[in-house]
C-alpha cells in the first residue's frame, strides 16, 4: 500500500472503525485512542496490509487488542492498589509552601524555570545552560533576579528587627 493509498484508506475508514470500536468498548474516547494507535501501527506495516487483503479487519483487530491490553493494565493496577491497602494520609502543604508556590507563579516563566532547575532539580549553572540553551550569564541573571523577587514577595516577619533594636 503506498502512502497515498494508506491516507485514502485512513480517511475512508477511520470514522467507521471508531464507531465500531465505540460500540464494542462503550467509550468514545477510548475508541478514538485505540483506533488512532492501530492506524499508527498500520502505517509502519502498510506494505504488509496490502498483502493481507483486509486492512480494515487488521486495524479493527489491532485496536481491539490494544483496548484489551489497556483493560488488563488497569485491572492489574487496581489489584495492586487493593493489595497495598489504602494510601496513608498525607498532610497538606504548609502555609510557607503555599506562599512559595504563589510567589513562583508571579515570576516570569524563564526565571521560574531557572530557579526550579537550580534549586529543585539541583542542576549547576552549566547544566542549566545545556538544558535551556541560555548563556551562563543569562542563567545567573535569572537566578539573581528570581531570588530577589522571591525575597521581596516572601517577606518573613521573623527576620525583621525588633523596634528600637
Amino acid at each position: 500500500m503506498t502512502v497515498e493509498e494508506f491516507e485514502r484508506f485512513d480517511a475512508q475508514t477511520v470514522a467507521r472503525l471508531t464507531g465500531q470500536l465505540y460500540v464494542m468498548l462503550g467509550d468514545l474516547h477510548e475508541a478514538q485512542d485505540v483506533v488512532q494507535e492501530a492506524f499508527v501501527k498500520g502505517w509502519n506495516r502498510r506494505r504488509q496490509l496490502d498483502r493481507h487483503g483486509q486492512p480494515e479487519a487488521w486495524i479493527r483487530t489491532v485496536a481491539w487488542r490494544l483496548a484489551v491490553s489497556r483493560w488488563r493494565h488497569l485491572r492489574r493496577s487496581a489489584d495492586a492498589w487493593r493489595r497495598s491497602g489504602a494510601p496513608s494520609l498525607v498532610d497538606g502543604p504548609e502555609p510557607a509552601q503555599v506562599a512559595l508556590v504563589e510567589a513562583l507563579r508571579e515570576l516570569p516563566a524563564q526565571q521560574r524555570r531557572t530557579l526550579t532547575l537550580h534549586y529543585l532539580c539541583d542542576l549547576t549553572v552549566e547544566q542549566i545552560t545545556g538544558e535551556t540553551g541560555l548563556s551562563a550569564s543569562t542563567v545567573k541573571t535569572h537566578l539573581s533576579r528570581g531570588r530577589k523577587a522571591l525575597a521581596d514577595r516572601l517577606h518573613d516577619p521573623r527576620t525583621e528587627e525588633a523596634p528600637g533594636a
